[in-house]
């Protein structure tokens, strides 16, 4: 469980940390004594729960609530507050909870057992797909090699189409069709057994003369970019991957 900390004042700020560290031991727990530190994190790591005061200045917990839904509409939200009067506030925002201080660790343990959104257990993605910049595949944190550069670029198109392809289109788009079909099937293999050595091959949908990419066991910059997904979209930076002609399309799209 992911939990972010937040409350201006140092003291409160240490009192509520040790009350969840209490209750919740095993939990990674961030603490922020800003509302834009938290908002920036979050962009980042996508949190279960955020325990935030309401009285702060810069930005208050209230509102700090409203952007921190916008980046992750599943993030429970625990006001942790000695005031009483933002309740209404508070449902309107479908909070998961409402603590008033001093924050015990019996009252941290309530609110954690009864979260709105129940934190499921995910199952983390071994390979991570870079394409803004220039295409990157990694697997484990550590980049795939592979034999030849073209076998990298036809997992890259594959990526960019984000359907099955023939494997004459991939031809056409790659190579204008000036290729043989024997030095295709050597990719082909380059791909695949690549893939097969690192435990990933389920990354590739291969039907009879197609092939593909399973979105679903990949993450993909460019797929949480069409979902939506805030850190995506601020990730782009005006490349898509730039070592290929053939990616001008969705770059317009990006753009």
């Amino acid at each position: 469980m992911k939990i972010i900390a937040v409350d201006d004042k140092k003291l409160t700020l240490e009192a509520l940390t040790d009350a969840i560290k209490k209750t919740e031991p095993t939990a990674q727990l961030y603490c922020f004594r800003s509302g834009s530190e938290a908002l920036a994190f979050e962009e980042i790591v996508d949190c279960d729960v955020a325990f935030l005061d309401i009285e702060m200045p810069e930005v208050n917990g209230i509102t700090l609530a409203k952007e921190l839904k916008l980046i992750n509409p599943y993030i429970n939200i625990i006001f942790a507050t000695g005031y009483g009067e933002y309740t209404g506030e508070a449902i309107e925002l479908h909070c998961s909870g409402y603590l008033m201080k001093p924050i015990t660790p019996e009252k941290v343990r309530r609110e954690l057992d009864d979260l709105r959104h129940p934190v499921q257990p995910q199952r983390k993605k071994r390979v991570r797909i870079q394409t803004f910049g220039n295409f990157e595949i990694y697997v484990d944190g550590e980049p795939l090699l592979f034999q030849r550069d073209k076998t990298k670029e036809i997992l890259a198109y594959l990526i960019d189409r984000g359907s099955l392809c023939t494997h004459r289109e991939i031809i056409a788009a790659l190579w204008e069709n000036d290729v043989s079909d024997s030095y295709f099937r050597h990719l082909y293999k380059d791909l695949s057994d690549t893939l097969r050595e690192k435990g990933c091959e389920d990354i590739l949908i291969r039907q009879r003369g197609k092939l593909g990419i399973a979105a679903d066991n990949v993450e993909c910059d460019y797929y949480d970019w069409i979902e939506g997904k805030p850190r995506a979209i601020n990730a782009y930076r005006g490349e898509y991957m730039s070592q290929y002609s053939w990616s001008e399309f969705i770059h317009g799209t990006l753009r």
